[in-house]
């Protein structure tokens, strides 16, 4: 999976760094140090993951890498993660090419309970209930991470971006179909965008979107 954000280089003795904007724990199953490749003005760049604290991490970067770069400004990254998708251990009779249903409107679920808006999320976009969804991501409250989120999908054909796009509360022009994530404490809270309309598991269905709680947004691609 990649994952676009802005960012800037902090250096430190001689040593430089990135610092990733989400929870690197809830989209990825590897932890410690963690390979990936990054791209960075035009140029790929193998590097490390260094953990911090509690799934925060930063982008550990040598000098040679951003001796082409002006360190001061912020730069548009784009970081790839190998293995960073959680997989759902069942057979699924679909696929992209035959998924579960054309996704044309979006019908509200409330969550019955704190801790299961990715699950809800995942139940509206494949028009089945959060029970089903439970079982097949097999988690249960606050355990709906986003790399379980999208092998869920994968299971229910739901084609999507293999990229997730994080705004940082900064404006977006969001796609017609999107799960959006709100940064919750050390979880996120999700919710879909549809069509101009926003449907929170939470909530309910609003016409309106506070941008500046807004984490990141993952595309689900619909005609």
């Amino acid at each position: 999976m990649r994952y676009f954000f802005n960012g800037k280089i902090e250096k430190q003795d001689n040593f430089f760094s990135i610092r990733i904007p989400f929870n690197v724990w809830e989209v990825c199953k590897q932890r410690d140090v963690i390979p990936a490749d990054l791209v960075l003005d035009n140029k790929i760049i193998a590097c490390e993951l260094l953990p911090e604290e509690k799934g925060i991490y930063k982008i550990h970067l040598t000098t040679d890498d951003v001796a082409h770069i002006n360190t001061d400004d912020t730069h548009k990254l784009l970081l790839h993660i190998q293995g960073s998708i959680i997989q759902v251990n069942q057979n699924s009779p679909y696929s992209f090419d035959d998924p579960i249903r054309k996704i044309d409107n979006i019908q509200i679920i409330i969550q019955p309970g704190d801790g299961l808006c990715g699950q809800a999320c995942v139940a509206m976009l494949a028009g089945v209930t959060i029970a089903e969804v439970i079982s097949v991501m097999d988690c249960r409250e606050w355990q709906g991470t986003m790399g379980r989120m999208i092998s869920a999908l994968n299971h229910y054909g739901i084609d999507h971006s293999d990229v997730i796009v994080y705004t940082e509360g900064q404006e977006a022009t969001l796609p017609k179909c999107c799960i959006l994530m709100e940064r919750m404490g050390l979880y996120c809270h999700y919710l879909i965008h549809f069509d101009g309309r926003f449907y929170d598991p939470s909530l309910g269905v609003m016409t309106e979107y506070d941008m500046s709680q807004l984490l990141g947004y993952l595309e689900i691609k619909v005609n």
